[in-house]
C-alpha cells in the first residue's frame, strides 16, 4: 500500500493508506487521534473534523492522504491534542463559562476553528466570528453561546485578561434587559438549585475527550457496515454475496438467516426487521438486508457496495390519504414480518357539544395546514460496539435509554434478559430519533455469533436513510368564536404520515391530538388523529413529539380569528389563554402552576412596540403520561476514593445527551447536602436505567432531580451527626413515581382526564427588519424552576434555532418515497450567520409535580416558533402561510455552499 508522511502535532508521522481513504481515516484509525469527529465524511458539511493544516483550518474528511506529502518538507497537521496549553486551557474554560457546550460532538472542530481566529486576532467582531463558522453546524446550541465563548477566549488570550470574577457575556436569563425581575431566589449554595453552575465534564466535552461509541477501541475488534435498501416497496428475490465475500479483509456477511432469535423489533409493534429476508417485501428505503463484517471499517464499507440485490419493484404507497382507501396496497402485507392494515392507530376524543357551539357562533373559521418531514440531523451518526462476555454480550450504545435496547437485543439473540448488558455512552445529540434501535441488534448478532468484538458505525448517508424523521401532517381545523373573539369550539382532523414502520407513530399522533387546542380555553372539542403507514421514510419522535405540528395550526387559527374580530395577536391570545382551573384540550384541569399567562405578559410591550412582529404560544407536556407511568430513580452513595478520601457517587437511569442532566442532578445533591460539587460524581447505572426507561418527553431532568432530591435529603440528615468519611459504604435511594395519568378516549379519562404529568408553557415573539429578514426572537418560557438558568436558556436557544429552520428552510423531500438527497448540506439547517439574536426570558411558576418545581425545557423551545414566524411574515406582507416550510418568504435563509470547492473555501 502507498504511504504518506506528515508532521502531526510536532512529530513526524508515516501511515499507509488505500485509495479512497481520507486524512480523517488515518488520524482516527491509524494514529489514534479521535478529537476530530466523523459527522458526515466525506461530505465536508458539518465541520466536526476540522484540524489546522499548515496554519490554516481545514476539514480532514476532504483531504486525501496523498495530498499530505509536501514537496519541500512535511505538511504540518495540528489537532486539539497539539494546541499549546494556554490556548487549550483558555478555550476550554471559555466554552464552559459561556455555556457553549451541550452534547459536545461538534465542539472540538469549532475549537480548532476558534484557535485560528484567536491567533489572527479576529474575534472582536461578532459578525466576523459568525461568518467564520459557516463551515460548521451545531444542532444543540443555536450558536450564540459558541460565539460568546470564542469572543471571550480571544479577549483572555490576546489581552491577558483573567477568568477570575468574569461572568458569562449573556447572564440576563430572567428578562432583566426588558425591566423584568426574577421571581424566585437561587440557592445559597453557589452550586445549588437555581445557580448557573458549570457543566459537568464540560471541558472534557469541549476537547472531545469523553469517548463516543465511534471513539472506542478494543483488542481484536472487527467492523461492520450495512447493506441498505434502494427501493421503498419491492420484493427481495435474491442476495448475491460472493463478490463481497471475496473483498479484502471480509470475515463474514450476516443476513436474516443468521439471526438466532426474533428478527422483529419496535417500540410498540415488532414490525421492523433487523434484516429483511429473501421473499419479503420492503416497506421503506431504511430497510437493511445484511451486515458485512471485516477487519477495518474501510474494508467493510467497500465490500458492502459489492452486495447485489435482486428486486421485484412495486409502485410505492406515498400518500397517507390514498393509503386509507380500501383499494390501496397494504404496506405491511401478508407474508411480511408483521401484517398490519395501513391505519396504524387512531386517537379520538370529544367533550361538550361541538355542533351546538358551531350553530351559535358569530365566527366560524376553517383552514387546512400542512407540515413537512424533518431530518433530526444530530451530528453523531449511530454507532454500536458489541463485546461477547461469558455466555452473553455487552453492548455500548448511545441511544436514549437502555431498557428498550436490552429487551429487544435479548429477543434477537434468544438470550435471557440478564445475559445482555447495556452500557450507555455519551450521545452526540438525539432529538427523539435515537429511541428506536438502529444498528445495535445487527452488531450484537455479529459479535455474539462470531465471539469477537464488533463495532458498526453508520455513515451520514446511511444514518439519514435509516432513522426516523419528524412526522409530516395535514391538519384540518374548524374553530368557532363569539363576536368578541372568545373561543367556543374546535374540531380538528389530523392525518400523519408515519412512513414504513410503526415506531412512535401512534404516540406522535396521540400528542398532536392532545395538544390540538394549544394553550387555549376551548369548552367544546372534537379531535381525531390518524397515524398512517406509507412507503415513505419512517417518521417518529422528534423534539416536540407531534405537538409542534398541531400548535402551528392552532396559532394560525388564532391569527385569523384576531383579524376577524379586529384584535392584535396579543389581545386575542390573552382573551383565550388557559388559566388555573380551566380545561386543557383533553379535559385535564390546569393546576395553579399554569404559567402561560405570565409568559404572554412578559412579551406584551415588546410585541406591541415592534414594527413587524408575530407572536406564538405553546404548551408541551412533561413526561409520557396518557396512562403510562413516569418515574425517576436515583441512588446516592458514599464511596472511598484512593486519591481523595470519601466522595459521593450519584447513580441515575436517564441518558445524558447534551441537555445537562448530570449537571442538574449534581446540583440537587449540592442543594440538599451543602457539599462541594468537586466531591460529587454522577454516572448512568444499568439497573436504574431499567427502572427509568427511555430519556424522552422532556422528563429526564424533572424526574431525576425529584429522585436525587429525596435521596440526598437522606444523606443530608446523616451528615448532621456524621462526617462524610464516617458514612463510607452507605447508600440512599430516591424514587419519584407518577402513576395518575389517563389516556384520552378511554373510560378512565371520562372521570379523570389527567392525561399528562405536567406541562411547560411558552410565548415567543419573532421580529423582522424592514427587509422582512429575521432580526430577533424573544422567547419567554415558564420552566417552573430554572435549576440551572444558563443551561436552561441554552436548551431554549437551541430549540428556537431548530424551530426557525422548521418554519423557514428545513425539508426532507422525497420523490416516489425515495429521498431526494441524503446530504447534510441539503437539509436547510440554519448557519450561525443566519440565526438572529435570541433573547430568553425564564419565567418561574413552580410546579406541584417533580423536582424543585421544574418543568420540561428540552422540547418546548421550538413549539411556538413556526406560528410566531408565520405571524411576523403576515405583519410584513399580509400573506397568510399555512404550509411549512415557508421557503417563499423574505425571511428564508440563503442557500448553503454545495460544491467541494465552495466548502473548502468557506473553511479557509
Amino acid at each position: 500500500m502507498p504511504t504518506t508522511k506528515f508532521q502531526l502535532n510536532g512529530k513526524t508521522t508515516e501511515a499507509s493508506y488505500e485509495p479512497g481513504m481520507t486524512l480523517l481515516d488515518i488520524l482516527r484509525e491509524d494514529c489514534g487521534i479521535v478529537s476530530p469527529k466523523n459527522g458526515c465524511s466525506p461530505e465536508g458539511a458539518c465541520g466536526c473534523c476540522a484540524v489546522v493544516i499548515d496554519g490554516r483550518p481545514a476539514l480532514a474528511c476532504l483531504r486525501k492522504p496523498e495530498q499530505m506529502t509536501a514537496r519541500d518538507g512535511f505538511t504540518d497537521v495540528v489537532t486539539l491534542e497539539g494546541l499549546d496549553e494556554d490556548m487549550r486551557r483558555i478555550l476550554g474554560q471559555a466554552f464552559v463559562l459561556e455555556g457553549g457546550v451541550q452534547c459536545g460532538f461538534c465542539i472540538p472542530g469549532i475549537v480548532m476553528r476558534a484557535s485560528g481566529l484567536i491567533k489572527q486576532g479576529k474575534t472582536s467582531d461578532r459578525a466576523a466570528v459568525e461568518k467564520a463558522l459557516d463551515g460548521h453546524l451545531c444542532r444543540c446550541t443555536g450558536y450564540a453561546r459558541i460565539v460568546d465563548a470564542i469572543q471571550t477566549a480571544g479577549e483572555v488570550y490576546n489581552n491577558g485578561r483573567k477568568f477570575d470574577g468574569r461572568g458569562p457575556r449573556r447572564h440576563s436569563y430572567f428578562g432583566e434587559q426588558f425591566g423584568l425581575t426574577r421571581t424566585t431566589k437561587p440557592a445559597e449554595h453557589p452550586n445549588g438549585i437555581g445557580r448557573s453552575t458549570s457543566r459537568y465534564y464540560g471541558i472534557e466535552q469541549a476537547f472531545g475527550e469523553r469517548p463516543f461509541v465511534d471513539d472506542m477501541r478494543v483488542p481484536g475488534m472487527l467492523h461492520g457496515a450495512p447493506v441498505l435498501n434502494q427501493h421503498p416497496r419491492a420484493k427481495i428475490l435474491a442476495l448475491h454475496l460472493d463478490a463481497a465475500l471475496a473483498m479484502p479483509g471480509v470475515e463474514r456477511i450476516f443476513t436474516a438467516a443468521d439471526v438466532p432469535g426474533l428478527r422483529g423489533t419496535g417500540l410498540t409493534i415488532p414490525d421492523l426487521p433487523i434484516f429483511v429476508a429473501v421473499g419479503e417485501t420492503t416497506c421503506c428505503v431504511g430497510d437493511m438486508f445484511a451486515l458485512v463484517v471485516a477487519d477495518t471499517a474501510f474494508h467493510a464499507r467497500n465490500a458492502a457496495h459489492k452486495v447485489v440485490v435482486d428486486y421485484e419493484v412495486y409502485p410505492p404507497v406515498t400518500d397517507p390519504f390514498e393509503a386509507l382507501q380500501p383499494e390501496s396496497p397494504q404496506v405491511h402485507a401478508k407474508g411480511n414480518l408483521h401484517e398490519h392494515p395501513n391505519l396504524l392507530e387512531r386517537t379520538a376524543f370529544s367533550r361538550g357539544d361541538v355542533d351546538a357551539a358551531f350553530s351559535n357562533a358569530a365566527h366560524i373559521i376553517e383552514q387546512t395546514f400542512s407540515t413537512q418531514p424533518i431530518e433530526p440531523a444530530f451530528l453523531e451518526p449511530e454507532a454500536c460496539l458489541a463485546i461477547p462476555q461469558a455466555d452473553g454480550i455487552k453492548v455500548f450504545t448511545q441511544s436514549q435509554g437502555s431498557i428498550f435496547d436490552q429487551n429487544q437485543i435479548a429477543k434477537v439473540l434468544n438470550l435471557p434478559l440478564e445475559k445482555v448488558e447495556i452500557a450507555l455512552a455519551p450521545s452526540g445529540g438525539a432529538f427523539g430519533a435515537k429511541e428506536e434501535l438502529s444498528i445495535q441488534a445487527q452488531t450484537a448478532v455479529a459479535a455474539f455469533v462470531m465471539q469477537r468484538p464488533v463495532k458498526a458505525v453508520l455513515t451520514r448517508k446511511e444514518s439519514t436513510q435509516l432513522h426516523p424523521k419528524r412526522h409530516p401532517m395535514v391538519l384540518k381545523y374548524k374553530v368557532a368564536a363569539d363576536a368578541e373573539g372568545h373561543l367556543l369550539a374546535l374540531q380538528a382532523k389530523i392525518v400523519g404520515d408515519t412512513g414504513g414502520y410503526a415506531g412512535t407513530g401512534g404516540k406522535c399522533l396521540l400528542r398532536a391530538a392532545c395538544h390540538a387546542c394549544g394553550v387555549y380555553r376551548v369548552p367544546n372539542v372534537d379531535v381525531e388523529a390518524l397515524a398512517v403507514f406509507t412507503n415513505n421514510p419512517t417518521s417518529g419522535a422528534m423534539r416536540g413529539f407531534g405537538s409542534n405540528q398541531a400548535q402551528f395550526a392552532m396559532e394560525g387559527m388564532m391569527d385569523i380569528l384576531a383579524s376577524k374580530v379586529h384584535l392584535d395577536g396579543y389581545d386575542i391570545r390573552i382573551k383565550n389563554v388557559l388559566l388555573p382551573g380551566d380545561a386543557f384540550g383533553t379535559g385535564q384541569i390546569m393546576r395553579q402552576s399554569c404559567g402561560i399567562k405570565q409568559t404572554l405578559e412578559a412579551v406584551k410591550d415588546i410585541y406591541k412596540n415592534a414594527k413587524y412582529a408575530g407572536i406564538g404560544c405553546g404548551i408541551k407536556s412533561t413526561g409520557i403520561g396518557n396512562g403510562t407511568i413516569d418515574s425517576g430513580h436515583a441512588i446516592v452513595r458514599v464511596v472511598q476514593s484512593k486519591e481523595a478520601g470519601a466522595r459521593v457517587e450519584v447513580l441515575t437511569g436517564y441518558t445524558e445527551m447534551g441537555q445537562g442532566l448530570f449537571t442538574t442532578v449534581r446540583q440537587a445533591v449540592c442543594e440538599e447536602t451543602g457539599l462541594s460539587p468537586d466531591l460529587i460524581d454522577v454516572r448512568w447505572d444499568k439497573d436504574l436505567g431499567r427502572k427509568c426507561g427511555e430519556t424522552w418527553a422532556s422528563r429526564g431532568t424533572t424526574l431525576s432531580c425529584a429522585a436525587s432530591q429525596e435521596a440526598s435529603a437522606k444523606l443530608a440528615a446523616d451528615l448532621k451527626t456524621s462526617t462524610l468519611d464516617q458514612l463510607v459504604g452507605r447508600s440512599y435511594e430516591g424514587n419519584y413515581i407518577c402513576n395518575f395519568t389517563t389516556r384520552p378516549g378511554t373510560p378512565e379519562a371520562l372521570t379523570n382526564p389527567t392525561t399528562h404529568m405536567t406541562f411547560s408553557y411558552a410565548t415567543q415573539v419573532v421580529i423582522l427588519d424592514d427587509n422582512g429578514k429575521l432580526e430577533r426572537v424573544i422567547a419567554a418560557h415558564d420552566v417552573g424552576r430554572a435549576i440551572n438558568p444558563k443551561a436552561c436558556a441554552g436548551q431554549i436557544e437551541g430549540g428556537v434555532h431548530m424551530g426557525l429552520g422548521y418554519a423557514l428552510s428545513e425539508n426532507f423531500t422525497s420523490t416516489n418515497a425515495k429521498p431526494d438527497s441524503l446530504l447534510l448540506r441539503d437539509l436547510g439547517i440554519l448557519k450561525a450567520k443566519d440565526t438572529p439574536a435570541i433573547d430568553v426570558i425564564l419565567i418561574e411558576v413552580p410546579d406541584e409535580v417533580g423536582g424543585y418545581g421544574a418543568k420540561g425545557a428540552g422540547e418546548i423551545g421550538l413549539v411556538p416558533t413556526a406560528g410566531a414566524v408565520a405571524g411576523a411574515l403576515y405583519s410584513y406582507d399580509k400573506i397568510r402561510r399555512t404550509r411549512l416550510p415557508m421557503q417563499d418568504s423574505p425571511a428564508a435563509a440563503p442557500s448553503v455552499p454545495k460544491s467541494r470547492k465552495q466548502r473548502e473555501a468557506v473553511m479557509a
